[in-house]
């Protein structure tokens, strides 16, 4: 069985007794779950619930694997992380696992079932009975309970998600306003890799297109074409498992009144989303708002075109809802402070309006804004990134 073994660092700025703490409230919440669903134990499989219950200790080197180098399991006792023979030196000299009180155990890396067979050791139950974060090989689903635990993200998460959200943003930006008619999309797009890489995020997703390609495509991947007036650039930043989300767009020599006219649907939609992500809300209330917007701007259904965005955190959306789902656990979720939004409206002709947002008691904070891009008033709501006319 092939393994995506990741580089591990220590997270950024926090010492292994601040981890310490971190994860010693998240085992509470996981432990709390537990007792309360009558498990022996839960195993946590996948890139992004590691990284929350480490304190965001891992990143893949096979970004294509939906599992991680690195299981973890949790019982009411005992937590253990899991790996191979292959890993399990680097890990114990640099993650810095034993400190934020994981024991490491090693399994052959040929043997296929050898994870599964060591969370069943370590948690003294068959896998039947055991749960997991949606790997089906367990015999409880638990991945969207522990979604609902993450949504909340403490304190040193939200200065981290803080750090990578200027991080992002400057990227973007500079490689968006190096752009000049002629050039390549793939190029705009390399741009904003390399130095996503620089500061040690991964663009998980990166989307990058120009002139009509935009106006008739929600997501124009880089061809190799040559854009010439408008170019659009998106990008999910991924760093310490946590995730955060932007959209420029820049042009030459002005935007085309149908264009224009697609950005401000878009933004007067976004607006109405974010004016309804407070505190005390549901996220149903919020999707709600996104329809009535829609249809405001005169384009009732239009959110059936294209995905709306939502909370994120440890995934590029931690879920994803659409008006229609009011039978959905995640339409009465109540929004908290804590929590992270990055809401995604377009319409089509080339409109879209995306950044990512902490909520807070009196509001919410954009991390995505770096004071460096030009600004667009909003009916309704506060001001959100422009378009950048690189020909003034």
């Amino acid at each position: 069985m092939t393994r995506n073994y990741g580089t591990v660092t220590e997270t950024a700025g926090t010492s292994h007794g601040g981890r310490r703490s971190e994860v010693d409230v998240k085992l509470v919440l996981v432990r709390e779950w537990l007792d309360a669903n009558g498990l022996p134990g839960v195993a946590f499989t996948r890139p992004g619930p590691v990284a929350w219950l480490t304190a965001g200790l891992t990143n893949p080197i096979d970004r294509s694997d939906p599992l991680s180098p690195l299981w973890l399991v949790v019982t009411a006792q005992n937590a253990a992380a899991v790996t191979t023979t292959v890993e399990r030196p680097r890990l114990e000299a640099e993650a810095g696992l034993a400190e934020v009180g994981f024991t490491v155990e090693a399994v052959p890396w040929f043997d296929a079932d050898a994870f599964v067979g060591a969370v069943e050791e370590i948690a003294d139950a068959p896998r039947e009975e055991l749960g997991a974060d949606g790997d089906a090989r367990f015999g409880v689903d638990g991945d969207d309970d522990l979604t609902a635990l993450r949504l909340r993200l403490l304190p040193p998460e939200r200065e981290r998600l803080a750090r990578l959200g200027r991080d992002a943003a400057r990227a973007l930006e500079h490689a968006v306003s190096a752009w000049r008619p002629g050039e390549q999309d793939r190029d705009v797009q390399a741009r904003v890799a390399e130095e996503l890489e620089r500061v040690g995020a991964l663009p998980v997703c990166l989307i990058v297109g120009g002139d009509d390609r935009v106006e008739r495509f929600r997501h124009p991947l880089a061809t190799g074409r040559r854009v010439q007036r408008l170019v659009m650039a998106v990008v999910v930043a991924m760093r310490e498992g946590l995730h955060v989300a932007a959209t420029r767009f820049a042009c030459a020599g002005g935007l085309t009144a149908s264009v224009e006219g697609a950005l401000s649907g878009a933004r007067i939609v976004e607006a109405a989303m974010l004016a309804a992500s407070r505190p005390g809300a549901t996220y149903g209330q919020v999707l709600g708002a996104c329809e009535r917007a829609y249809a405001q701007v005169g384009r009732p259904g239009a959110w059936q075109e294209h995905y709306q965005g939502g909370p994120v955190g440890y995934r590029q959306r931690e879920f994803e809802l659409a008006p229609s789902q009011r039978q959905s656990r995640w339409f009465a979720q109540p929004i908290e402070p804590g929590q992270a939004v990055a809401w995604n409206p377009s319409l089509a002709g080339g409109g879209k309006s995306e950044d990512t947002f902490l909520v807070e008691d009196d509001g919410l904070l954009c991390v995505t804004q770096t004071g460096a891009w030009p600004l667009v008033e909003v009916k309704g709501g506060q001001p959100r990134s422009g378009v950048l006319d690189i020909a003034r």
